[in-house]
Order: structure tokens, then C-alpha cells, then sequence
């Protein structure tokens, strides 16, 4: 849309642009005019700043008001640096001054725009696969009560914007349910930054979360954006979280209670509207109790807790998810499909997997490239974990505790005392009498 009050000038643009068969030009004299055309949803708007029933600003309040996406370039005859200067801030996405080159430059602005917006949309689309790939059941593979938990709590969070803290052991899927939260949530349009405050040196935290400007320290050749703002609108995941150091901390509850950061060697404040994810592995209460983590800091991130159970923890969960990796795997490397063998299927069922669903994965591409024929036995499977062969023979212990050890993992594994005794091949009266001396609980 062209707003323009000269008739001649206005056929002038309207004729340049209309050069493009795939531009639909339209010409309107007033800014009345044109607010009552846009529910025809143009994709531009062209506005003279000078117009004989209102003035450029109302007209852009107008417009943005309607559409606040919408781009609107203005074209005026005032040279005034100050009015162009605050047309640019107030969103415009250019500002032309009239003259022979006009037309020229603005054939230029209206090319960068529509390849911007085909970016937009490009990312739109992208944002949307992510949202169907990270939909709670395409993301985390499972059918176990312990599951379904957590799906029932990663639904509650991604209704609202509340923080939210994921703990569980390595390997678990923390990230992943961060991700499946952001994409299923209102601000799956924007960006998730994902942080690994341990895999960043401790000197460097502060400008990687809250940027830098030019000079700043040496070395600091030019502004670097920090993650809080890049994440600003959406979301920014910190994982593990209890590695931040504590003079960090106190910098982190501030940004988290002001809403608002100010970069290293600046003075600007930046506003922030960020939805908070925070992971770990240890136990940020326990934490907390050895002074290793500030008590209010952790009041402030923990909002709604996920905790992920180990995948031992997850009965059948560990043949649904062996069958969806080597399904994957198949077609990754355009193989036939693989199916498991009874007796691979009860050699997975019987391991620990303290490396978890990562440890899991692993396992099966491995039995997938050592299988000979179509389906993977229990000769395919090798424990990639170092702690396989050791995991249990950590201390001395006498034979009775570690038989304690034992039935204290299958009772809560399966909370069943008949079930137990089933798979240890002992008696029920056995547990029972464990349990009435205090051995078990």
C-alpha cells in the first residue's frame, strides 16, 4: 500500500514497484483511507510523513496498532535528521527522503524486506517442525507410570511461564525436556538458548550470559550480545546449574528479580521478558545445605520441579525405547529393519544403565553394526558403560547386605513382593521376614 497525497508522485511510485508482476500495488491519498484498507492485510505500507489529515507518527501509531508486524517505510521531504532518527526507533523499517533517487531506493527497501519476511517465515516453519518434533510424546520415548508423571508436569509448565528446575541423573533427557516445555508453550516462536554453565570457564560466565560492550576488556574488539538477550522473548535453558559459581549467583538472583540486565563495561539497562529453565544433575537442596548454593537463588529457580527417573527406574520403557533407536538407526544408515531376539531383549532388561537413555542409545547402534542378518542377539549387546563391571562392587560388603542391596533395588524397582520373590526365585515368607526384622522396608 502506497500512502501518498500527491497523485502524481504517488502513480510515480505506484508504477515503479508495479514493474514486478509479483508485487500488488495499491494507492491511497489520505491515512484515513488506508486504516480503513487494512484488513486486506498488506504485506508493506508505504506512508508519506506529511499528509493533510494526520501526520506520519499517527498514522505509524495507527498501523502498528492494527498490525504490529506489519513494515512500514516512510517517505517524506523533511530532511530532518531528529524525525528520521525517531521513525527508525519507533520501528520503521526505513525512512526515505524525497528526491530523484527516491523511487530507486525504494524498489532496494522493498527487496530487503520481502526477503526478510521470507526469512521470518522460513524460521516460522522451522519453529513449527520443532514444536511437532518436541510434542511430549515424540520426544520422550515411553509408556511407564513414572513417565506419564512427568508428562503430566511438563504440561502444566508449558501452560504457564513459570520457572521451572529438571533434575535427574546423566543421560536422563533434561534437555530435551526443556525443549519439548519451550516448544509446546506460547514462546514457541521464539528463540530456546540452551547454556552449559559447566562447560564455560568460570572468568568468561558473566559476559557469555550478559554480554560485553566494545572495550570492555581487553580483547573486547566489539558489543557481544549475551544469552539472556538473545533469549529475550523466549526462553533461555541453564544446565547444570549448580556448577555457577557463587559470586555468580548473587549476579544471576539480581537479573532474575530486576527482569533486567546491564552488559559488562555498560551502562545501558535491557529489559528482559525470559522464560527460565534450569538443570541438574545434583541436588541443588542438599546444595544449598553445604553452602554451595544460595538459599534464595534457589527459592527464585525452582518454581515447578521435574524430576526425570533413571531409565532402570522405567520397567518396559527400556524395550520401547531399544526398538525406537534401532528403528532409527536402520534408517539412518538405510539398512533393512532390525528386530531384537528374546534373548536380547531380556539382557537389556536385566542392565543398570547408569549412563541412562544416552547409554542406551549407544549400546543398540553398536549391537546394530555387529549384528550379523536382521536381528540383533544378546552377543550384539556389549555394556559401553565404565562403570558396568563395578557399578555394584563399590565397597566391602558381607554377603547378607549385599542380598539386602539387591532386594532393596527389585522392591523399588517393581513394588511388588510377589513379583520380587518371582524374579530373585526365593519365597515371599523370605522378604517378609527381612521386612518384620528391619531389614527392609
Amino acid at each position: 500500500m502506497i500512502v501518498e497525497d500527491d497523485p502524481w508522485y504517488g502513480k510515480i511510485l505506484q508504477h515503479h514497484l508495479s514493474l514486478n508482476p509479483d508485487y500488488k500495488v495499491s494507492r491511497f491519498l489520505t491515512g484515513k483511507e488506508c486504516l480503513e484498507n487494512l484488513h486486506q492485510k498488506p504485506d508493506l505500507v508505504t506512508i508519506d510523513f506529511s499528509l493533510p489529515d494526520m501526520d506520519g507518527d499517527a498514522l505509524f501509531k495507527k498501523i502498528k496498532e492494527y498490525s504490529p508486524d506489519l513494515p512500514i517505510i516512510v517517505i517524506s521531504s523533511q530532511e530532518n535528521i531528529s524525525v528520521a532518527v525517531n521513525m527508525l526507533k519507533m520501528g520503521a523499517s526505513d525512512y526515505l527522503v524525497k528526491d530523484d533517487a527516491t523511487k530507486d531506493l525504494l524498489w532496494n527497501s522493498v527487496i530487503r524486506i520481502k526477503e526478510n519476511q521470507g526469512l521470518r517465515k522460513e524460521v516460522a516453519e522451522l519453529r513449527e517442525e520443532l514444536g511437532q518434533k518436541f510434542s511430549f510424546d515424540k520426544s520422550i520415548i515411553g509408556q511407564s507410570d513414572v513417565l506419564k508423571k512427568v508428562f503430566a508436569l511438563m504440561e502444566k509448565a508449558s501452560k504457564t511461564i513459570i520457572n521451572v528446575s529438571i533434575t535427574g541423573e546423566t543421560g536422563t533427557g533434561k534437555e530435551v525436556v526443556a525443549k519439548a516445555i519451550h516448544y509446546n508453550s506460547d514462546r514457541k516462536k521464539k528463540k530456546f538458548i540452551a547454556v552449559n554453565m559447566a562447560a564455560i570457564p568460570k572468568e568468561l560466565i558473566e559476559s557469555e550470559l550478559f554480554g560485553f560492550e566494545k572495550g570492555a576488556f581487553t580483547g573486547a574488539v566489539t558489543r557481544k550480545i549475551g544469552k539472556f538477550e538473545e533469549a529475550n522473548g523466549g526462553t533461555i535453558f541453564l544446565d547444570e546449574i549448580a556448577e555457577l559459581d557463587l559470586n555468580l549467583q548473587s549476579k544471576l538472583l539480581r537479573v532474575l528479580q530486576e527482569r533486567e540486565i546491564e552488559r559488562v563495561g555498560g551502562n545501558e539497562v535491557i529489559k528482559l521478558d525470559v522464560r527460565l529453565i534450569v538443570a541438574t544433575h545434583k541436588n541443588l537442596q542438599e546444595e544449598v545445605d553445604n553452602g554451595n548454593f544460595r538459599e534464595d537463588l534457589y527459592y527464585r529457580i525452582v518454581g515447578l520441579p521435574i524430576a526425570l527417573p533413571p531409565l532402570r527406574e522405567r520397567g518396559n520403557d527400556i524395550l520401547i525405547l531399544a526398538k525406537h533407536f534401532t528403528d532409527l538407526f536402520a534408517k539412518e544408515n538405510k539398512m533393512s529393519a532390525l528386530s531384537l531376539s528374546h534373548d536380547a531383549k531380556e539382557k537389556l532388561m536385566k542392565y543398570h544403565y547408569p549412563g541412562n537413555v544416552r547409554e542406551l542409545k549407544s549400546m543398540i547402534d553398536l549391537a546394530a553394526v555387529m549384528c550379523d542378518g536382521k536381528e540383533i542377539n544378546a552377543d550384539d549387546i556389549n555394556y559401553t558403560s565404565t562403570k558396568a563391571n563395578k557399578a555394584f562392587m563399590l565397597e566391602e560388603k558381607t554377603l547378607q547386605e549385599y542380598n539386602i542391596d539387591i532386594f532393596k533395588f527389585f522392591l523399588k524397582k517393581y513394588d511388588d513382593i510377589g513379583l520380587v520373590a518371582d524374579k530373585l526365585g526365593i519365597g515371599k515368607s523370605t522378604l517378609y521376614k527381612m521386612i518384620k526384622r528391619g531389614e527392609l522396608d
